[in-house]
């Protein structure tokens, strides 16, 4: 092995030089693969990428990008195109001109103002929600779905989604019935299969469902092959479908313009105060002169048994009189006032006009009643906003467009609030300018049969009732297909995020990523819509799935910014967690108003969803020390623990002892109870749990394996650092805490271990200043940049300020490094001084291999500890003969070794210099593991103890400098090299990476209030496990407050989250 070759010092040996390429990170190199360098990952993170890849398969991945890398074009859609101009598209829809004129004949002005103004009100303050959900991080290609999930969590995510798909998907049927019947009422009606001529009431009803569901389930096939075989074609179309609508809007305006003075001519023939179906007559009359004739007209033999004037006719035909009304008076006309109320009708009532005279039969039931129009359905309130509602839907196809935007956190909000607001005016002034112009009775006309068969709405246009037509039906069936693209296309995503495992099948799709599969299960449930066949039964239905969407939204965006989660940052100021509870609560008021038994379906449906897909929240797992009182040794962990959750969120902390369950459970209710106590005193939310087991490590690993249950189980464990592990009479201390690094590390839990917690603020102290500094070294999740940000919301830390450092390696750019950082911060939406440190490959100074052969000796001793009395006392003489042998052959002066046999208690080992080892062993004590125990508590125990002591003097003070501060130093060292050369190059190097990093860490940190820095994870094999600590400790050494970090290798901060 090459880097196991003899040492150099200052050599210019330029091959040797590269074998110790990376000497620098020697400490983390054996986890790169999982947790690569962050000079490594930098610009990819900048990119958009939050994959904690291992740097083995971020180079594969690189390489193989290159080698099929494409031309591609950057997106380039801004605000208008990407997102206001297909929001309109799909916001203006099939209810506008087919529905939106007879809701306001029905509901009359002012209710159906009202009804505009909650459903546009609703639907802004989802979009204000979803605003500050887009701008929650980087918005991914992939829309509504992506942007809620990756946001706010799966379960969020899988609700509204599902809601959404459901939603879209009867949306997609309720255009295509508009479609139809625009198709068989308005272009043209002899295309009909079940004919409807001669047939009334129920019979004519059905013809017409009947009618709907033969070309509606025709239209969806064509649509769905349409869509199956080249959905390009569909978004080549989307503009000319816009367009359609625009013109259309566009009409309606200039004909309302132009009925102000030159009113269109559209008379309608009322009989008494009804109002007659203008089909089979030509004139408003019941005779005519000719010549100097009176002649019967068509509408005279329509209610009577002969053209005669001797006939028998129906008796209301006979006493009333006949008048021609012009369905469109004008908007000078004044017949607003008349239009204000709403005239809500039972099914099978003929429409009447206000203010005609009637002189009504004695007939009881009307006869003749296929002559006159009639109201096809029961009216009221409720059944107006649900049939309306769609309407306002499709305030989610700016952000369904995401990915190929230039700046999506800039244009979702902009470009969907000036959509809606866009809308809102027009479908407000809609309702003002329809009361204005049109007769009430043409307004309740829903089919238009007074005017002739002409849609209503279309009468009002200029230049011709037909530019309203063909728009409409171009418009209607471009949002079908629409439809039938957008929901398999969220289908396929939710289903590929294996949220719910039995919609996994719908995530497979053609070779090119197209949903085949969730086409075909689209296409199903759209054909259930089409099968209801009414358009006004198929509304309310997707009414419901819509609001259930947007009440998530609205809870969503009110609950993140009531509970400031960590992952809740967003970049849009103009919302407010009140606002997203009002939009919530509209949404919910409108679900009952529309159809109460739909809203409870609805939210069971949404509630099992959201039940299903279990998702486990950030849990914290503290492990806590108790002395022989059961009292808590160090009280700061919770403290801390508080400042960390900022008094939010469950934690969980637990506790060992060391016995029997049935000799020690008394011990354990008291140690419940003083934690239950502490976690009182501090505020840490949360439950706590005690563990008697045959030794505290095996109990500490059982709390890991089973504390928490189902989504409260922890995915942190924060636990204190050993402090006294060198003085410990055994190994059990230090070990013990390696065994729990690497039982996090395989459980891919987070780990934390606050150092020097003593010196830890208590929750009632204030921080005015300062800095908490972030050392980045390596890349494991992301967890370093969490942590700042969730301590900062508690008070004790609020107003110190984040400054994050990365280290730069010999060929790293640093200038590029630092700008990739500062957009990767401003991804995070993290606000935070950045800099990076350069650490140039420098030679091992011999400091370094002064403090490694220390260490090395002292750890050749830790392991006889295992050795029967003889043998160790026989092991120990040899290393010691032969150590003080070697240095007196090299300079008796650098180290001293000396070997007592003491009576004495072992007292005082605390203030013993810390690069000395004090290791001290019972003569009679057996060879088996013993508890972790304070010196000061095992030293009670009576015994012959042996006392070894490796004190290491060093030539000058080592606080001055890391290297050797005279010329007579430099000798000495030189003089050593020999011993030197039998050290293990692996341990050098690492101490080398933790003198290094401690040097730059002091000289930039020595101030700062707290210090995060990466975790080195322990050696692989565990020959090394007394160095690991060594390490450690070199790297943390002089600094007061440090929070060492592991991350779980699960990403928990990402540009989405």
């Amino acid at each position: 092995n090459p880097k196991e070759s003899s040492p150099f010092i200052n050599s210019s040996n330029v091959e040797k030089g590269k074998e110790y390429d990376g000497k620098n990170m020697a400490l983390f190199e054996e986890e790169m693969d999982t947790s690569p360098m962050v000079s490594s990952l930098l610009s990819s993170l900048a990119n958009y990428s939050n994959l904690p890849q291992g740097s083995k398969e971020h180079e594969e991945a690189e390489n193989n990008e290159e080698a099929r890398k494409k031309p591609v074009k950057a997106p380039r859609m801004g605000t208008f195109m990407g997102v206001y101009l297909p929001c309109l598209q799909n916001i203006f829809g099939v209810i506008l001109f087919l529905r939106l004129t007879w809701v306001v004949g029905i509901g009359g002005v002012m209710e159906s103002f009202c009804i505009v103004f909650m459903c546009c009100a609703c639907t802004m303050l989802t979009a204000i929600s979803m605003s500050a959900i887009a701008t929650n991080g980087v918005v991914p290609a992939g829309g509504s779905y992506y942007m809620i999930s990756r946001s706010l969590g799966p379960e969020f995510g899988g609700a509204v989604g599902l809601c959404f798909y459901l939603g879209t998907t009867f949306a997609g049927a309720m255009y295509i019935l508009g479609t139809i019947e625009i198709l068989l009422t308005y272009i043209v009606p002899n295309a009909a299969v079940f004919k409807m001529d001669g047939l009334e009431g129920a019979e004519a009803e059905n013809a017409m469902l009947n009618n709907m569901r033969i070309y509606g389930t025709c239209v969806l096939s064509c649509m769905a092959v349409v869509v199956f075989v080249g959905v390009k074609y569909v978004n080549k179309l989307a503009l000319v479908f816009l367009a359609c609508v625009i013109v259309s809007i566009i009409s309606i305006y200039a004909g309302v313009i132009k009925s102000a003075f030159d009113p269109p001519d559209f008379p309608i023939c009322i009989l008494g105060n009804r109002t007659l179906i203008w089909k089979d007559f030509d004139i408003c009359a019941k005779l005519v002169e000719v010549g100097n004739e009176t002649v019967t007209t068509k509408l005279w033999r329509l209610f009577c048994d002969s053209p005669f004037l001797n006939a028998t006719c129906d008796q209301y035909f006979t006493v009333n009189n006949v008048t021609e009304v012009q369905g469109i008076p004008g908007a000078a006309s004044g017949i607003i006032t008349e239009n204000l109320w709403s005239n809500y009708m039972d099914k099978g009532i003929i429409l009447e006009k206000k203010g005609e005279e009637s002189v009504s039969s004695d007939e009881g039931t009307p006869s003749f009643t296929k002559n006159y129009v009639i109201s096809d359905m029961t009216t009221f309130f409720t059944l107006l906003v649900g049939i309306y509602f769609p309407s306002v839907t499709g305030i989610m196809a700016g952000s369904n467009r995401s990915g190929d935007l230039r700046d999506a956190q800039k244009s979702i909000p902009i470009g969907t609030i000036l959509a809606i607001s866009t809308t809102s005016f027009v479908y407000m002034s809609s309702i003002i300018l329809f009361g204005a112009c049109i007769e009430g009775v043409v307004l309740r006309d829903k089919f238009g049969e007074a005017v002739n068969g002409n849609l209503v709405i279309g009468t009002l246009a200029w230049p011709s009732p037909w530019v309203i037509v063909i728009g409409s039906f171009f418009s209607t069936c471009g949002a079908g297909l629409q439809s039938l693209t957008g929901a398999p296309r969220l289908l396929q995503a939710i289903s590929r995020d294996g949220i719910v495992p039995f919609l996994r099948v719908f995530g497979h799709g053609k070779a090119n990523g197209e949903p085949t599969w969730a086409l075909l299960l689209t296409a199903s449930i759209c054909e259930i819509g089409i099968l209801i066949a009414s358009l006004d039964a198929v509304a309310p239905i997707l009414s419901m799935f819509f609001l259930m969407c947007y009440m998530f939204v609205n809870l969503a965006c009110a609950l993140q910014t009531l509970l400031r989660t960590p992952n809740w940052r967003p970049r849009f100021k103009y919302y407010h967690w009140t606002l997203s509870f009002l939009g919530m609560s509209l949404c919910l008021s409108l679900m009952f108003i529309c159809s109460w038994y739909y809203a409870i379906v609805a939210m069971v449906i949404a509630g099992c969803i959201y039940k299903y897909i279990e998702y486990r929240g950030p849990q914290l797992l503290v492990l806590v020390n108790v002395d022989q009182d059961q009292n808590v040794k160090h009280p700061q962990l919770l403290s801390f623990t508080n400042q960390l959750k900022a008094g939010k969120g469950l934690t969980i902390v637990g506790t060992a002892l060391e016995g029997t369950y049935l000799n020690n459970h008394l011990q354990a209710q008291r140690a419940e109870q003083s934690l239950r106590r502490l976690m009182e005193a501090e505020k840490v939310k949360g439950f706590c749990q005690v563990v008697i087991s045959s030794n505290l490590r095996d109990g500490l690993s059982h709390l890991i394996q089973a504390g928490g249950l189902g989504g409260l189980k922890h995915n942190t464990v924060l636990v204190g650092w050993p402090r006294n592990w060198k003085q410990a009479e055994d190994h059990q201390t230090w070990r013990g805490f390696i065994e729990l690094v690497r039982e996090t590390t395989a459980a891919h839990l987070a780990l934390l271990v606050p150092k020097n917690i003593s010196a830890y603020p208590s929750n009632q102290e204030r921080f005015t200043e300062g800095n908490i500094d972030v050392w980045w070294i390596v890349h494991d999740g992301g967890m370093l940049m969490l942590l700042p940000f969730l301590l900062r919301q508690h008070k004790v830390w609020r107003k110190c300020k984040m400054r994050i450092f990365t280290v730069a390696q010999m060929d790293d750019n640093s200038i590029q490094m630092k700008k990739d950082l500062t957009i990767f911060l401003y991804h995070l939406r993290i606000n935070a001084e950045v800099e990076v440190v350069e650490m140039h490959d420098s030679d091992i100074s011999a400091y370094t291999y002064e403090k490694t052969l220390v260490m090395e000796q002292r750890s050749q001793i830790l392991k006889q500890m295992h050795l029967t009395k003889n043998e160790r006392e026989r092991e120990i003489q040899s290393i010691t003969d032969e150590s003080r042998g070697s240095i007196r052959r090299k300079n008796p002066a650098n180290t001293r070794i000396h070997l007592t046999v003491q009576d004495d208690q072992a007292e005082g080992s605390e203030e013993k210099p810390e690069e000395e080892v004090q290791l001290i062993h019972d003569k009679n004590a057996a060879p088996t593991p013993a508890s972790p125990q304070s010196p000061a508590e095992e030293a009670e125990t009576p015994g012959e103890k042996v006392h070894m002591t490796w004190t290491e003097k060093f030539t000058g003070d080592k606080n001055k400098g890391k290297g050797p501060s005279t010329p007579e130093g430099i000798k000495d060292i030189f003089n050593m090299k020999p011993e030197w050369e039998s050290l293990n190059q692996s341990n050098v190097r690492r101490m080398h990476t933790a003198l290094k990093l401690n040097e730059v860490i002091m000289k930039k940190s020595q101030d700062a209030k707290l210090v995060l820095l990466n975790m080195p994870g322990p050696p692989k094999n565990r020959t090394g496990d007394e160095n690991y600590m060594e390490f450690l400790e070199v790297l943390t050494e002089g600094l007061n407050r440090v929070l060492l970090v592991r991350g779980g290798g699960r990403e928990v901060i990402t540009i989405y989250s």
